[in-house]
């Protein structure tokens, strides 16, 4: 099993070419919680701030909420039905689902948090799946063995990619790969860090990047701004170290 590194994915990370716009950069939809509504705000931030030229939170009832909170250039909708065909990538989940994920889609789609909860028989291989060990155990009660061995059964199982989060975090996509992710810090283990992780791929899924890739290069950015943080992290502090990371790899 390989280690995860920007070796692996450093060169599909996009610089903006001169005539891009919005669009060209990817449009996020992110389905925003029914109550844990800071989750949906930090999934959508780090979304943002990773790259994508558009994120969308359909807020529902708690629409207002969200407008409030979240800053001006995210677009904040009430319809729970609303698409468009920009959309290039989606996000279920983080802090509750208020609306059942659309399993038949041709663009990555990231699953989280509660979205685990009711999986189909199978899926497709630009879904990501985000469970750390507990949602993992619900989701796949008949699995066990290592943590490697588990993640990889997993997607073969669902035909999907699995990260499957921790202190060490794997990555198994369902032809075999995996990657295991060890750059991390223990002052992440604090609420919030798993929704900002689901956003970060969400964000780097809707510019393009193969979902895999995707995976590893956000597991490993959010590893990387954990540890320059260090004592005293809070969810909030990641998406704003976000830029300083990437341009590393500009």
């Amino acid at each position: 099993m390989k280690s995860n590194s920007p070796k692996l994915w450093q060169d599909l990370l996009l610089t903006p070419e001169k005539d891009t716009h919005k669009y060209k950069r990817g449009h996020a939809l992110i389905y925003g919680a029914p109550d844990i509504t800071g989750a949906t705000r930090l999934a959508a931030e780090s979304c943002a701030r990773v790259g994508a030229g558009m994120v969308t939170v359909l807020g529902g009832a708690r629409a207002d909420i969200f407008r409030v909170a979240l800053p001006p250039h995210i677009i904040v909708r009430d319809d729970l039905e609303w698409d468009d065909k920009h959309v290039t990538a989606k996000l279920y989940g983080s802090g509750g689902l208020a609306v059942t994920p659309d399993f038949d889609r041709s663009i990555p789609v990231i699953l989280d948090a509660d979205a685990l909860a009711a999986l189909p028989t199978t899926l497709y291989p630009n879904y990501i799946l985000t469970p750390h060990e507990g949602e993992f155990s619900k989701a796949f009660p008949d699995i066990t063995g290592e943590k490697y061995e588990k993640a990889q059964m997993a997607a073969r199982a669902k035909n999907c990619i699995v990260v499957l989060k921790g202190a060490e975090t794997v990555i198994a996509h369902p032809d075999g790969r995996a990657v295991i992710n060890d750059h991390a810090s223990p002052y992440l283990a604090t609420a919030g860090t798993g929704d900002v992780l689901a956003g970060m791929i969400t964000g780097l899924c809707a510019q393009g990047i193969d979902p895999f890739q995707a995976a590893c290069a956000a597991v490993w950015i959010h590893g990387e701004a954990g540890r320059c943080i260090g004592p005293g992290l809070v969810s909030s502090d990641i998406q704003e170290r976000i830029p300083e990371i990437l341009r590393n790899f500009t």
